[in-house]
């Protein structure tokens, strides 16, 4: 646990008034200036609407604050005066967890102000950012001083540091990395109260008691918010390897899996999954991409090995070997293998743009569910025809994080389906079912992207009672009032 301590503010301790939303205006705007602070329609416009489209709010303003001390004289105004504070990163969450509700009654909170790399410790493989530095410019910082961030996914452009904290992101390299939680070392962040919580010196050992910015990271925002953080950083690779696979099934992937494992250790990275659908979907909506294979495969494996010795050349030649006996055993058909960085790189872009290609090809439910990686194969082979009989039209898809478990598993609307009314009826239940399926295959219904506002009645009514009384106590206990961005994650009450 981070050595930590609590700072107290002194707004905190003010006398409730009540709630006056002109009166808390005027302090917000005298406390964060004109560049902290705005409730002209056409700046609040393009950050009250989730990246899916799915959810628009409202909001009395939009405050960006420069500090961490400004954030928790802020918080402090906002309890003082009971108003809601939705704390936002690069507003590319999938749950619509980081969108106000419709009451107009909430803070909008950006972080994005909020963005200095405050110092990168080559020797340690440390460093400490704020909250709002963007990932893709924390990796470039990072490579710039010979060392790599483990993290990374399709929006690294615009996705926060904080954002990935509060969400505990997970991305494409969990496999080998582990998700955001395991890149924390130290955080600090504001208290519902506007408290300030200091933990940012990494301890290897500590045994005070509680490790407190645990109970910040995947949080949503709903207990604290996430100011800055120490995170590790790794060395930089020498050497990378990367495979486009054509797969006769999928469990066929699962047992490719485990051969790569055992052939290339914990050189493996990337162990991604896509489908026909999705690879035809891709190459559609890319109008100068290409199949990487002369042959179209009902399932194809995007695979990653890195190494921190060695060169490229003798790390490919590992891989190859790898896949030329798989080729024997009948785990896959056929591989190319990237002969250089721009190839492996054009392999990742096909990848990461299997959700825009799908979202274009119109109304779909997605889901990001885990099941256990030996069950995955079987999960998807016998949930995707259930969901299809249940629900005629429908098609299903299942593509992504094979090596980890997770994949995402969307549901197509039938031809025809009006975008925004089908997902508000029969999406809806469609979604029930494909929860109600996880649960009995002993899985997750989120597996990465958080739950928000998208999924908090499908937690209330599928969690174990136990775990969800002891979440709403901890919200009790560190935001009695409720006002951190309320109605996300935590289920106030049972279904």
């Amino acid at each position: 646990m981070a050595t930590s301590t609590i700072v107290n503010s002194d707004a905190a301790d003010r006398p409730d008034t009540g709630r006056d939303d002109a009166a808390f205006l005027q302090q917000v705007s005298d406390l964060l200036g004109p560049k902290g602070f705005t409730a002209e329609a056409d700046a609040l416009e393009p950050w009250l609407t989730d990246w899916r489209g799915r959810y628009t709010g409202s909001a009395l303003g939009l405050a960006s604050p420069a500090s961490t001390r400004e954030v928790a004289d802020l918080v402090a105004l906002c309890a003082r005066y009971r108003i809601p504070v939705v704390a936002q990163g690069g507003n590319s969450g999938m749950v619509g967890g980081a969108t106000p509700d419709t009451s107009g009654k909430s803070l909008l909170l950006s972080l994005r102000r909020m963005n200095q790399i405050r110092s990168i410790d080559a020797t340690s493989g440390q460093a400490v950012c704020d909250a709002g530095v963007i990932l893709q410019t924390f990796q470039e910082a990072a490579e710039e001083n010979g060392l790599r961030f483990p993290l990374t996914l399709g929006g690294r452009g615009s996705a926060t540091i904080g954002g990935l904290i509060s969400t505990n992101a997970g991305g494409t390299q969990v496999l080998r990395h582990g998700t955001m939680r395991a890149q924390v070392l130290g955080l600090e962040g504001v208290l519902a109260d506007g408290q300030i919580f200091n933990g940012l010196t990494p301890l290897k050992k500590d045994n005070r008691g509680f490790d407190l910015k645990q109970l910040l990271i995947g949080s949503e925002g709903t207990l604290g918010i996430v100011t800055a953080a120490t995170l590790r950083l790794l060395p930089a690779p020498t050497a990378r390897a990367t495979a486009w696979i054509g797969l006769p099934g999928i469990k066929e992937a699962r047992a490719l899996l485990r051969h790569v494992e055992s052939a290339l250790g914990d050189t493996l990275e990337g162990f991604e999954v896509v489908p026909a659908h999705c690879l035809d979907s891709v190459l559609a909506h890319l109008p100068d991409s290409r199949s990487p294979l002369s042959e179209r495969h009902e399932w194809n494996a995007l695979v990653e090995c890195v190494a921190t010795t060695g060169d490229d050349a003798a790390l490919r030649g590992r891989l190859e070997i790898a896949l030329g006996e798989a080729l024997e055993r009948g785990l896959l058909a056929d591989a190319v293998i990237a002969s250089s960085e721009k190839q492996a790189d054009t392999f990742w872009h096909l990848r990461d743009s299997i959700s825009a290609a799908e979202r274009a090809l119109g109304p779909a439910m997605q889901h990001d569910i885990s099941v256990p990686v030996e069950k995955m194969p079987e999960f998807i082979l016998s949930a995707i025809p259930s969901i299809e009989g249940e629900f005629p039209g429908t098609r299903g898809v299942a593509f992504g994080h094979l090596g980890d478990g997770n994949v995402h598993f969307h549901i197509l609307a039938p031809p025809g389906a009006v975008r925004g009314e089908w997902e508000e009826t029969e999406g809806k239940k469609v979604s029930a079912r494909v929860h109600d399926l996880v649960t009995d295959w002993g899985g997750s219904i989120s597996a990465e992207h958080g739950i928000g506002q998208m999924k908090v009645d499908e937690l209330g009514r599928l969690g174990d009672p136990t775990s969800l009384s002891m979440m709403r106590q901890v919200k009790q206990a560190l935001d009695p009032l409720n006002i951190l961005n309320p109605g996300k994650l935590v289920p106030l009450t049972h279904n």
